[in-house]
């Protein structure tokens, strides 16, 4: 019988997934994992995994290839179709889990767990497709087509702020594919990451197939992106890191697919239905404590409904009930860390000096409600300029810039004005600019009278600049990251026939 965790005096540890066995890391070091809204909760107990344990894993997946591709893809399919079904069922247990774990409300907890459920089953549905082409040849007697062909083993590192859903959109296709996978989740966020290993397993993912190592990032990343047996790394993280990423895959030629940052933009022109813009606005900027990729931190309004708007929103994030994500009074939960929340505060001072005006918030939350989470205060900067360094660099937190401009095209070039380029959002009930909007908008994602949050799977999701290297999650696009195109052709004239030179023969 395998183990996923024993109890402990200090807790509950959990194991390593190897091999299609639960074990403990060679090192016998753990780490702790706690409550961001609690510190006193302590939800369990980690492997801190070393090469050695990593190299395992590589092996396992490597050797678990050579009879998983050849596994038919419905079949592949029908596994994950299994895996949805569990996800689902046991949907509300796991979202109070990931709340407990990173902070969020249960309400988006929820959404994180039902997108691994509709992913799961979006991805299942491709294993009775995996379109290739079929296509006329130029030669008479002569049969051309293209497949998707697997690529080996997937190195599969996530982050903290959706710890189910971003794993689901690159294992779950990884495995349709073909391919088998290493998995490195977040060393802030791994109880979610085991919890939907331990479903696919249970679904019949056989052994080897999925390896599920915790540990801290170099430790445990650097053997995975230096291997010669792992064939893909896809990576969702900071700009910064994702660099490193790039630089250490190159060498060995691995397919490496970055999802990074982004300082995404909410544009509120002058005939927009404010109270629509102020909804959006606040669920863009401090859903999930605007720990997302996708967070609407800068909002550029026309100078006509400039103070308006901010009047309007700057009430309604006054009044954002702060606090414990299981709370269902809760509208923002903490941040992730005391390291994400000493971030946010370094972040106010820096707008402060650089003379944008504090409007809304600004301080760490403290006192008895608060005394044992990071919590910060929604914060709202007006006036700033677009070259501050608040309206230039991700946060990743609960602070919006809101910038004013005088047209539709200072509010295009603010909005294009940054390094990254993943998602961006207008407020117009102008359908022309609507539509000039999402021509001149040079990001992977667009929204009209939306914010910049709540991406679905059967899409592409990802960026450009700095925000990602041209691949796509999700839709039938993240196949591409995890799948290789082999032409075929077949010549059934019985006599050599030379393409592109025996053209005569119509």
């Amino acid at each position: 019988m395998t183990i996923m965790a024993e109890n402990i005096s200090h807790g509950t540890v959990y194991h390593n997934f190897i091999d299609g066995s639960w074990v403990p890391s060679v090192s016998g070091d753990l780490f702790e994992n706690r409550n961001p809204a609690n510190t006193g909760d302590l939800i369990g107990v980690f492997q801190k995994s070393t090469r050695q344990d990593v190299e395992r894993a590589i092996d396992a997946a490597r050797r678990a290839y050579a009879s998983w591709r050849l596994v038919p893809a419905p079949r592949r399919a029908e596994i994950l179709f299994r895996a949805a079904h569990l996800i689902a069922d046991r949907k509300e247990a796991l979202a109070r889990d990931m709340t407990r774990e990173m902070g969020k409300v249960l309400d988006e907890t929820r959404g994180d767990v039902q997108e691994a459920i509709d992913m799961t089953y979006f991805m299942a549905g491709e294993g009775r497709r995996l379109y290739g082409q079929t296509v006329p040849s130029e030669l008479r007697d002569k049969f051309a087509m293209s497949v998707r062909q697997p690529l080996g083993v997937c190195a599969v590192i996530t982050p903290w702020n959706f710890p189910m859903a971003i794993p689901s959109w690159k294992i779950v296709p990884a495995l349709v594919c073909g391919n088998t996978v290493v998995f490195k989740p977040a060393t802030l966020t791994p109880l979610s990451a085991l919890s939907f290993v331990k479903i696919l397993e249970e679904a019949g993912i056989p052994q080897g197939v999925v390896n599920l190592i915790t540990g801290v990032g170099g430790e445990v990343g650097e053997p995975l992106l230096s291997s010669d047996d792992v064939r893909v790394v896809s990576f969702t993280g900071s700009t910064a890191v994702g660099r490193t990423v790039a630089q250490q895959a190159a060498p060995s030629f691995k397919k490496v697919h970055l999802e990074m940052g982004g300082k995404n933009v909410i544009m509120i022109m002058d005939d927009a239905n404010l109270d629509l813009a102020v909804e959006g606005c606040l669920w863009g900027g401090f859903g999930t404590t605007g720990q997302r990729c996708t967070a609407a931190s800068r909002v550029v309004v026309h100078e006509r409904v400039y103070r308006a708007f901010l009047d309007r929103f700057v009430a309604r994030a006054k009044a954002l009930r702060v606090g414990d994500g299981l709370d269902p009074a809760t509208h923002m939960g903490p941040s992730v860390s005391d390291a994400q929340r000493k971030t946010v505060m370094e972040y106010v001072d820096i707008g402060l000096k650089e003379g944008a005006t504090l409007v809304c918030g600004g301080h760490p939350l403290g006192g008895e409600s608060h005394a044992k989470g990071f919590f910060h205060e929604p914060t709202i900067f007006a006036d700033v300029d677009p070259s501050m360094r608040i309206a230039q660099e991700e946060i990743f937190g609960p602070v919006v810039s809101v910038i004013p401009c005088r047209s539709f095209d200072e509010a295009v070039a603010i909005g294009n004005g940054v390094t990254y380029g993943l998602s961006a959002s207008i407020y117009t009930q102008d359908v022309n600019r609507a539509f000039a909007a999402m021509r001149d908008l040079y990001t992977g994602i667009f929204y009209v009278n939306a914010p910049t949050i709540g991406a679905e799977v059967h899409l592409p999701f990802g960026g450009t600049k700095a925000t990602g290297n041209g691949h796509r999650e999700a839709g039938t696009a993240a196949l591409d990251v995890f799948s290789e195109w082999k032409s075929i052709y077949v010549d059934f004239s019985g006599r050599l026939q030379r393409a592109q030179i025996d053209t005569a023969d119509l």
